[in-house]
């Protein structure tokens, strides 16, 4: 399994490493107020990846930081096993859409 594991990295890898040679031709990226930006293309794919990750991300917080709070209240620390929380409680205090988490979140 390490092995299968260790050539699906280096097939991504290499992949990879294909497409960033294939695409160092340089490109102009025109910004606001005659700002332009020259790079290789790569570049401008990976920020742009980048920048979706990360604004992916971010959308994602405030559904983690609510997920965390009813976490907390379904199970109080230094118990072992989780509470359960009454349906209503939890959609009284975190809205209609919140719900008791599932096992391991």
């Amino acid at each position: 399994m390490r092995a299968l594991n260790w050539l699906v990295r280096a097939f991504v890898f290499f992949t990879l490493f294909a497409f960033a040679l294939n695409n160092q031709q340089e490109v102009a990226v025109r910004w606001f107020f005659g700002f332009e930006w020259h790079t290789p293309m790569v570049i401008v794919v990976l920020a742009a990846f980048a920048a979706g990750c990360a604004i992916g991300v971010l959308a994602m917080v405030p559904s983690w930081w609510r997920q965390r709070r009813v976490a907390k209240l379904a199970a109080p620390v230094g118990s072992v096993q989780a509470t359960v929380v009454p349906s209503t409680q939890v959609s009284s205090t975190f809205g209609a859409e919140a719900a008791v988490p599932r096992e391991g979140l």
